[in-house]
């Protein structure tokens, strides 16, 4: 049995329906909520309730697991997001109660960055967070990833609506001149599952990237014609703009949970181009071809 928690996120979903196809017996970890839960249709798992920080139902959640598949965090909250609950502790009792019950693999995804003395407090709760995962003796595998993107993602999705409060103009921070490496959900899911087939990924960290590099300002010409619209961009200072997403997620309900892109675009988020293919015998996709979803 495989324990996915998170699994009603962007990549949960994606997991789970990949797990399900190959037919893993997979049990959804759901957080008690009066809104109903995002369960992906037509993907049969079992379904567990437990509280983050409840050890007892949690154990209940995990027995008979072998794998756990460790998805939450709470980045995409933006200027609400609670690393210390939902990142930190959360990750200490989880991975606690998985060595309590025996479980043979626990996966964490993380992000490129993670670093305890980052001055970001989103990299260095995940960074605590693997510490915790890894001082609990569990036989742990960290994913430490590039920005992902997808249908339904927090990045594409996201920067295309951010450009439509603004009259469809790209709104970046400083010069626009920050690198990522964006990686396609489907190459970061390929790249889970080839670590739950291979034993010798236990107690290893591995960091994610695409075999491209952009500017933030490349990716946003991308998205906006993507989109089709006109790839116009603006760029204003770092302060201002940090202060205009913490202005626009207090007033609009509808503007997108931006915050995170303050603390993540202050420095270059790259690793290996040959990532992919050297460790996992994967070549990926390339940005430029997947993002027909953002037309619809």
């Amino acid at each position: 049995m495989i324990l996915v928690t998170g699994g009603t996120g962007f990549v949960g979903q994606t997991l789970l329906r990949h797990l399900v196809s190959l037919g893993y017996s997979v049990r959804l970890l759901l957080n008690p909520s009066n809104d109903a839960p995002r369960i992906p249709r037509g993907v049969p798992v079992d379904v567990a309730i437990a509280g983050i920080h409840d050890e007892r139902n949690l154990r209940a959640a995990m027995k008979g697991v072998r794998t756990v598949f460790h998805l939450i965090g709470t980045e995409w909250r933006g200027i609400n997001a609670d690393f210390l609950q939902t990142d930190v502790k959360a990750a200490q009792m989880f991975s606690s109660v998985a060595v309590q019950m025996k479980v043979e693999r626990f996966f964490y995804l993380s992000h490129l960055g993670a670093d305890k003395s980052s001055a970001y407090d989103l990299l260095k709760a995940k960074a605590l967070a693997e510490a915790a995962i890894r001082d609990s003796g569990v036989p742990y595998t960290i994913i430490r990833s590039s920005v992902l993107y997808g249908p339904g993602d927090h990045f594409t999705e996201s920067f295309s609506k951010f450009a439509s409060f603004f009259l469809g103009t790209a709104l970046l921070p400083g010069k626009g001149e920050t690198r990522i490496q964006p990686v396609w959900v489907e190459d970061l899911v390929t790249c889970l599952l080839l670590c739950l087939d291979d034993p010798d990924t236990a107690f290893q960290i591995f960091q994610l990237g695409g075999m491209e590099v952009f500017t933030i300002r490349e990716c946003a010409e991308l998205i906006l014609t993507a989109a089709g619209k006109k790839p116009r961009v603006l760029t204003i200072s770092p302060v201002w703009w940090r202060t205009l997403l913490i202005a626009m997620e207090q007033w609009f309900s509808g503007f997108p949970r931006m915050y995170f892109w303050a603390d993540y675009l202050a420095e270059d988020r790259i690793t290996a181009l040959d990532i992919l293919p050297r460790e996992f015998g994967l070549m990926p996709t390339r940005l430029s071809q997947n993002l027909g979803y953002l037309r619809r």
